[in-house]
C-alpha cells in the first residue's frame, strides 16, 4: 500500500471510529455521556489535582460550560468538591465511590468491545497494535500542541 493510500485508509478508519464511538456507546450503557466525560477528565488527572479549569481544558469547553457539567456530576453523586489546602479560593474535584464505580464499569465495557474486536488476533498482534496506536495518538497530541 502506498503512503498516500495508507493515510487515506487511516482517515477512513478514524472517521468510522468517531462516528460509532463515545456517546452512543455510553448511552447504551445507561450513562449520561456528558457526565461521564467530566468523570473521565477528573480520573485522567489523578493523582494530580483536578479543577473546573482542568476539566474545561480536557473537554475543550469554556469555563462556564465546564462549571455546569461539574455541578451536574456533583449533584449526581459522581464527584465531590474538596477545599484546596494550598489555595482556599479553589476547589479540587475528586471522584466519589459512585464515580469510581462508573469509571470501572465503562472501562470494563470498552475493554470487552476491544477484546471482541480483536478476538481473532494473536497476543503479539494486540501488543503491536497497542504500541502503534499509542504512538499514533501521541503524534496527534504533539501536532495539536504545536498548533497552539
Amino acid at each position: 500500500m502506498q503512503s498516500r493510500d495508507a493515510l487515506a485508509a487511516i482517515e477512513v478508519a478514524m472517521v468510522t471510529i468517531r462516528r460509532r464511538q463515545t456517546r452512543r456507546a455510553l448511552a447504551r450503557d445507561g450513562v449520561d455521556p456528558a457526565l461521564f466525560d467530566v468523570v473521565d477528565a477528573v480520573e485522567a488527572r489523578e493523582p494530580a489535582e483536578a479543577t473546573v479549569m482542568t476539566v474545561a481544558a480536557a473537554l475543550g469547553v469554556a469555563q462556564p460550560r465546564a462549571s455546569k457539567l461539574v455541578a451536574a456530576a456533583v449533584e449526581a453523586g459522581l464527584l465531590r468538591r474538596e477545599a484546596d489546602q494550598a489555595d482556599g479560593r479553589r476547589s479540587l474535584l475528586v471522584r466519589t465511590v459512585a464515580g469510581r464505580e462508573l469509571s470501572d464499569r465503562v472501562h470494563e465495557s470498552r475493554r470487552a468491545r476491544f477484546a471482541a474486536a480483536t478476538a481473532g488476533w494473536t497476543p503479539a498482534e494486540r501488543a503491536t497494535f497497542a504500541q502503534l496506536l499509542t504512538r499514533f495518538v501521541d503524534g496527534l497530541t504533539e501536532t495539536a500542541a504545536e498548533r497552539h
